[in-house]
């Protein structure tokens, strides 16, 4: 097994640094992905602007919570899921939603049923999706915007969870009481 080196503020390269500061800002620690995401300042650079471009498109918390969450479990992401269960919480989301997404169920609204179809779609046909699934999407009240901000959600998610993978990254402390594992997931 490949050991991946959890970065601080005076162990991280110089060009992750400021990337570092900016986490424990916003926070208040440094993120087990972050640490890890540091030995490569570019990585950290980009999933960090990812980030706020998506939490910056039409979406509202709901939704980027179910854009989230369904590519979290669906590559069975033992860190981010726990993470977003706790981002969610901050954010105001409906517990149900969160559960539902956790555990596979259905969510309680058609339309983020919809989302939450769509972009497990993306993710398992690999952008592949046909007229009628795109139509199905557009017909539960989504845009063509929309399509694409989901493609934006899943690159940041590529990101997070892939490095979680190979790092094996521990789940923090402050995520723990949200802990998840693939064997949560009802469907």
């Amino acid at each position: 097994m490949t050991e991946f080196t959890h970065y601080d503020q005076t162990t991280a390269p110089e060009a992750s640094k400021p990337l570092l500061a900016k986490s424990q800002a916003a926070f208040g620690m440094i993120p087990g992905l972050h640490a890890v995401m540091a030995e490569a300042p570019e990585l950290l650079e980009a999933y960090q602007r990812v980030h706020e471009l998506f939490q910056n498109t039409s979406f509202d918390k709901d939704e980027l919570t179910v854009v989230w969450q369904s590519v979290n479990v669906e590559n069975a992401c033992h860190y981010c899921v726990p993470a977003h269960t706790s981002i969610a919480k901050r954010m105001g989301v409906d517990d149900a939603i969160t559960e539902a997404l956790r555990n596979g169920t259905p969510l309680p609204s058609p339309r983020l049923q919809a989302l939450r179809d769509f972009t497990l779609k993306l993710v398992r046909q690999h952008g592949n999706l046909s007229d009628e699934d795109v139509q199905t999407f557009l017909d539960a009240g989504f845009t063509r915007r929309n399509i694409l901000e989901v493609i934006l959600g899943y690159a940041q998610k590529v990101m997070s969870n892939y490095t979680n993978h190979l790092a094996r990254t521990p789940v923090d402390k402050v995520f723990q009481k949200f802990a998840w594992s693939p064997a949560d997931k009802a469907a």
